[in-house]
């Protein structure tokens, strides 16, 4: 089945509504890698639920999820051969650790790359506070169709990556990834079996299941917000990021950040840039 632009454009994603929790924050906190030094105090504001919890900035993606829409048949997605693109998240009020929250996604965009070189979804996520409607964050996607193009949609426009500066970083901070993280990480509502499921990620073209795009993406926000941020979650007003290369659980994220907020991540061990383009902006940083 050949995607239908118009139908996809106007495909109705269910609304979500989700009441948080403080066990919904901290599990969130742990699924991208915080705790594990337990001497670093600035980090059990967000997993110690015996403090006066903060929710990371970077929950904002997995807040009113609507899960693996893109399997649903009627879209006519090559489901299995979908990757995640890029990523961006625009916070205007802090996330709630405890509260109803709903998630309202639309499609936004559509490009046809043409026959045999796939093609690009842009879709758009309100984070709505359900008690006083009012907007608490939007996060954008881009998801990568490897196998869907050539249907006859439009050849553009196709947003343009962030700069990356010349010349070394101002910070450069390694976290590492644990074997079984994604495996915990899906358990936030992303339950893609490619992060999963050995013969699912064998069929992809991986070697072995990878870890989500937006744990990796949560783990260079937590070092971001260490960088740039001393770990005060409302001094992050956005980030924006592309996805290059997978991460396998297990290896460890270097993210390169520069004082301007741009930023790249690397696998340590393999020395491939796995984020790049990224840009962050966090209140009381200037270049």
């Amino acid at each position: 089945m050949a995607i239908d632009h118009d139908h996809l454009m106007n495909f109705p994603i269910p609304e979500v509504r989700q009441r948080v929790t403080p066990r919904d924050a901290v599990f969130y906190a742990l699924s991208v890698g915080l705790g594990q030094d337990p001497l670093d105090r600035r980090q059990l504001d967000y997993v110690d639920h015996h403090r006066a919890l903060k929710a990371l900035p970077s929950m904002a993606v997995v807040l009113g999820h609507p899960g693996f829409w893109l399997r649903d048949p009627r879209t006519g997605v090559d489901a299995v051969r979908l990757v995640h693109g890029e990523q961006g998240i625009r916070l205007l009020k802090p996330l709630p650790v405890d509260g109803e929250i709903i998630g309202r996604t639309r499609v936004i965009g559509l490009v046809d790359k043409g026959a045999g070189k796939g093609a690009l979804l842009y879709s758009e996520k309100q984070v709505i506070d359900a008690a006083t409607g009012d907007l608490l964050a939007v996060t954008e996607s881009t998801t990568f169709l490897r196998g869907d193009g050539g249907f006859g949609g439009p050849a553009g426009p196709i947003k343009p990556p962030h700069p990356i500066p010349e010349g070394a970083p101002d910070w450069t901070i390694d976290l590492a990834t644990r074997p079984e993280q994604a495996l915990y990480y899906r358990l936030n509502g992303d339950d893609n079996p490619l992060h999963a499921d050995p013969g699912t990620a064998e069929k992809a073209g991986f070697p072995r299941p990878i870890l989500h795009g937006l744990c990796t993406l949560g783990v260079a926000a937590h070092a971001l917000l260490r960088a740039l941020g001393d770990y005060d979650a409302a001094r992050c007003r956005s980030l924006a990021l592309r996805f290059t290369a997978p991460v396998f659980p297990g290896e460890t994220i270097r993210t390169e950040i520069w004082r301007d907020g741009a930023f790249r991540a690397r696998v340590v061990e393999r020395d491939q840039i796995v984020v790049n383009n990224g840009r962050a902006e966090f209140e009381g940083v200037r270049p």
